[in-house]
Parts: structure tokens; C-alpha cells; sequence
């Protein structure tokens, strides 16, 4: 009866801390989701009563450039964003994994961006990028930099990438380090007894037992990325002329402020459908990549 007993009492506690976190879940995630999927088919303004229109709303989608131009935005600053990132944050990995002095408070420092809120530290950069660096240009006399990037309508999603990319950095370079510290020493030293090197043993090594890692990091970094919304909020607020206008921003901006509720409802779901159809195709890339490894 006491195993019986004891087995019971697991049970209930494991029900206990399940069921209010399933119930939270529910109601701040799937519920809202289950809403916005129905208001996709309606005419709803974000107020007062609404219409049912059937697959109007996506059909509307097809032929607005505006979203046309949000989408192409925004899948260009994820592209882009989501190599660099990478890049990066294997580069500091590594360099932060090596036999070098004060490791760990390098390792803190450089985890400070991912510490600190997206819109506050776009409102740090938007003051770099509009009043610190226009005036270093102006006062060497260097004319590429005395204006803003941000003000300039096919420079501004640099501004706004390089602030992103800063920021997401810190995140992915602690899970490389999670990664390198998995790789045993003794393969190093068997592959430096063999004469391998350096990139040798990069390749054949160090690459093939970081691939897990990597397609983690590949999947969050390209759906942050494409979830932009913070450092467009505070750089650009979509501008200028709209070319910085990310998915996530047109959502919010004309979902909440320009009627379009049932209309940016339609653009988000489909919205959500693309980022797991990417997540779940890198995910098997990567995964028939480590199997080939």
C-alpha cells in the first residue's frame, strides 16, 4: 500500500505544477491565438460589431503591397541577420572557449545586450545613430556619416540590423559555449598527435559535434529575427517611407491604430504559418545534416 500511496502523491504534485502552467498557457498564448484566427474572417475594426467576409481578408493580402513590402523587409533583415548572428557568435565562442585571461567576465560582458531590454536599447542607438555620429562626421570632415542612417530610406534596415544583430549575439554566443564545452579534450589531442590542423580540426571536429547546437541556434535566430518589432518601434517606427516597416510592426501599427484588426488578424496567421513551416524545414536540414556528419 505504501508504494501505491507514494506513487499517488508523485501524481499529484507532478498535477499540481502542470496544471496551473497548461492553464496560464491556455489563456496567454493558445486562447489569444484561437481569437485572432477568428477575427482573420470578419471585418472587425477593433471596435464596436463586425461582419463575417469569409477568406476575403487573405485573398486582400495577395494584391497590398504595402504587406508585400513589409514581407520583403522582413525576410531580408532575417536572412541577413540570422548569418551574421551566427557567424559571430560561433567566432566568440570560440574565442571566449580558449585558454585566455579573465574568461568568465568576458563571458558576462558580452552577455550584457540580451540583459537589456530591445526598445531601450534602441533608444540608446537611435541617439547614436541621429546626434554622436553625425557629429564625428561633421567634425573629421568625413561627409558618408554626417547624416543619420536611420533618415536615409536604403540605409536605414542597416541601422536597424546592426542594432538587432548586437543585441542577439549574446544569447547564441552562450549556447555555442554550452556546445564547445561538450566536446571532450582528447579528441583535440588525438587530432593534434595526427598533425591536424587548425581548420582541419575545426571541420572535422569542432563543426560535426556543434551541428545540435547550431540548428538551436539557427531556429531561434531566425524566428527572432523575422519577429522584429522592438528595434523598429524604437529606430525607425517603420520609416523612412515605410521601408523599414516590419511584419510584426504592420500588425501592431494597423491592427490596433488603423481599423484593420480582422485584416492584420489574416496577416498574422498567415504570418505564424510561415515561421513554422521555416522553423520545422531547418529543423530537418539540420537534422539530415548531423546525420551525415
Amino acid at each position: 500500500m505504501k508504494p501505491k500511496r507514494s506513487l499517488l502523491n508523485k501524481n499529484s504534485t507532478y498535477l499540481t505544477m502542470i496544471i496551473p502552467i497548461v492553464i496560464l498557457f491556455f489563456v496567454f498564448n493558445t486562447l489569444p491565438l484561437i481569437i485572432g484566427a477568428f477575427y482573420s474572417f470578419t471585418n472587425y475594426r477593433g471596435y464596436g460589431g463586425f461582419d463575417f467576409v469569409g477568406g476575403r481578408n487573405y485573398l486582400d493580402l495577395l494584391t497590398d503591397t504595402r504587406v508585400w513590402n513589409s514581407y520583403f523587409f522582413t525576410f531580408k533583415y532575417a536572412i541577413v541577420g540570422t548569418i551574421l548572428v551566427n557567424v559571430i557568435s560561433l567566432l566568440l565562442a570560440l574565442a571566449l572557449n580558449s585558454k585566455i585571461r579573465f574568461k568568465s567576465a568576458l563571458r558576462g560582458i558580452y552577455f550584457v545586450p540580451n540583459i537589456l531590454g530591445g526598445l531601450i536599447v534602441g533608444y540608446i542607438f537611435s541617439f547614436i545613430f541621429t546626434y554622436i555620429i553625425p557629429a564625428v562626421g561633421q567634425t573629421f570632415d568625413i561627409p558618408w556619416i554626417e547624416n543619420s542612417i536611420l533618415a536615409d530610406e536604403k540605409l536605414a534596415w542597416i541601422g536597424v540590423l546592426i542594432v538587432g544583430v548586437w543585441q542577439a549575439v549574446a544569447m547564441n554566443t552562450i549556447i555555442y559555449i554550452s556546445g564547445l564545452q561538450t566536446i571532450p579534450n582528447d579528441v583535440y589531442e588525438a587530432s593534434k598527435i595526427d598533425g591536424a590542423g587548425t581548420w582541419c580540426t575545426f571541420r572535422k571536429i569542432t563543426l560535426p559535434m556543434l551541428m545540435p547546437f547550431i540548428s538551436i541556434n539557427l531556429v531561434l535566430s531566425t524566428k527572432n529575427m523575422l519577429m522584429v518589432f522592438d528595434q523598429i518601434m524604437s529606430l525607425t517606427k517603420g520609416g523612412p517611407a515605410q521601408s523599414t516597416e516590419s511584419i510584426s510592426y504592420l500588425i501592431y501599427k494597423n491592427g490596433m491604430d488603423g481599423g484593420q484588426f480582422g485584416f492584420q488578424s489574416a496577416n498574422a496567421v498567415v504570418f505564424f504559418i510561415l515561421i513554422v513551416t521555416i522553423s520545422v524545414i531547418q529543423m530537418r536540414m539540420t537534422n539530415k545534416k548531423e546525420e551525415q556528419l
